[in-house]
């Protein structure tokens, strides 16, 4: 059959409250034109992130029900331990209630000031926890994901002659180096299975430990297990396996692979490093066998993350972001090529040329989305990535103006979809019209989040 279908059944519905425009213009001005500040009753395809707005299987809801709430000693924690354990392969797991804490954990624990952390991309919460302590967070990705239009198979692969220099360059200042699979920041695009392992031989010459950002590691598995002929005839979970083999630690939202709503867990096989990050999750998280989530969430994730293997559940996911990409891009819509696996990345710089980039064309496209169609997106472009210096208020830019349209796991059907392309395709038509913004207000960190915008005259 040509035709792939959600491999569910639905059980359970939850409204959508219709808005028009101009009510939408006005939440927009109310919301000081920050997607993030609009209520969520007030969204009509809400594709703002794919972290936690997922929706759990019957599978799921019923081990909620098991949940051991116990403050200490947890049975749920065993089932959580033993799934990660099994997956994943590491020897200590240490839960956290979302993955940003296991990222400020990792960071507080084994980076100082001046240290330098090589990433393929680091995203918002990774680059700010590094940040944080003082640390570099410098982003190598590979030479082909610097194309966004052309298509190659795994354009999300960190670069190795890079890393090799960054290691020879820096000796002791580099506490890890990290992967992420999928590269957000690179367009949701996937890592090979033999760059995994290249960029683990490296460190292991160095001394340093790799650790993987491993969020959307099922949709990674799928897209090896797709595009790499050796590994066509392996199960995900061994593909999964394989890649976290390579590697020394990871961390891991739970709210994208993991199926769930919240959680998230940080892996380490330095039994010292990982005595050490236990500490400071007593201290700020929780007590190491529930690390600031309920038994009934470590309970859904250890179902979740089986979940996320599961072939047909990858087959359907990665053909429904796909369907949006080719419809995008039979509107002439540049995007970044190929699809992703969990979201679909507009160019903004390439579809509002006349936007200039200290006007935000992400921001402006973004604002337009939602004010059009009621679609939430993000920006993934200067707004998110650039700074502004607290001393001259000069701005740096990020390399891209992107906007991200993430698609939440088991919640949209293809008419939605059809929607968003529908909608997207006319604002495109007009797209010399749109004006771009500016900053009003905005925090020293992660200002995306809370800043405030206003539309350019």
């Amino acid at each position: 059959m040509k035709t792939i279908i959600e491999p569910f059944r639905i059980k359970a519905v939850e409204p959508i409250r219709m808005t028009t425009a101009a009510q939408r213009e006005k939440i927009l001005a109310e919301a000081g034109y920050n997607l993030f500040r609009i209520p969520a009753d007030s969204i009509i395809i809400d594709l703002l992130t794919d972290s936690g707005t997922g929706a759990m299987s019957a599978q799921q809801w019923a081990a909620v029900m098991r949940g051991d709430e116990s403050y200490a000693g947890s049975v749920s924690y065993r089932s959580f331990e033993a799934a990660v354990k099994d997956i994943f392969g590491f020897r200590h797991v240490i839960p956290t209630h979302q993955g940003r804490a296991a990222e400020r954990i990792l960071a507080a624990t084994v980076c100082k000031e001046g240290d330098v952390v090589p990433n393929n991309t680091h995203f918002d919460t990774t680059r700010a926890n590094i940040e944080a302590v003082g640390a570099t967070a410098l982003d190598i990705p590979c030479a082909e994901s610097r194309n966004l239009s052309a298509v190659h198979p795994f354009k999300g692969n960190i670069d190795l002659e890079a890393l090799e220099r960054i290691l020879e360059e820096n000796p002791g200042k580099v506490p890890f180096a990290m992967i992420t699979v999928t590269n957000n920041g690179g367009g949701g695009q996937p890592v090979a299975m033999e760059n995994i392992r290249s960029a683990a031989e490296i460190c292991r010459r160095h001394g340093v430990p790799l650790y993987l950002d491993a969020c959307r590691f099922a949709e990674n598995a799928y897209f090896i297990r797709t595009r790499s002929e050796e590994y066509a005839d392996r199960s995900l979970i061994e593909i999964a396996r394989e890649m976290f083999s390579y590697a020394d630690g990871c961390t891991m939202s739970a709210k994208k692979d993991g199926m769930a709503n919240i959680g998230g867990f940080l892996c380490s096989n330095d039994a010292d490093i990982a005595r050490q990050e236990e500490e400071l999750l007593i201290l700020t998280e929780g007590f190491p066998t529930y690390g600031g989530l309920a038994g009934r969430d470590l309970e859904a994730i250890a179902v979740g993350l089986y979940e996320a293997l599961e072939p047909d559940y990858q087959k359907y996911r990665h053909a429904s972001t796909r369907y949006l990409g080719e419809g995008l891009t039979n509107a002439g819509i540049p995007i970044v090529q190929p699809p992703g696996g969990h979201a679909i990345y507009i160019d903004a710089k390439a579809m509002l040329p006349h936007i200039p980039r200290d006007q935000y064309p992400g921001q402006a496209l973004a604002i337009e989305l939602y004010r059009h169609g009621g679609i939430r997106s993000v920006e993934i472009g200067s707004v998110m990535f650039g700074k502004s210096d607290p001393a001259t208020g000069e701005e740096s830019f990020a390399d891209n103006e992107l906007v991200r349209l993430a698609i939440p796991r088991r919640v949209y059907t293809q008419s939605h979809v059809d929607y968003v392309v529908e909608a997207i395709v006319e604002v495109n038509a007009r797209r010399d019209q749109l004006r771009g913004v500016r900053i009003v207000s905005q925090p020293q960190a992660l200002r995306h989040f809370t800043a405030e915008f206003a539309l350019v005259s």
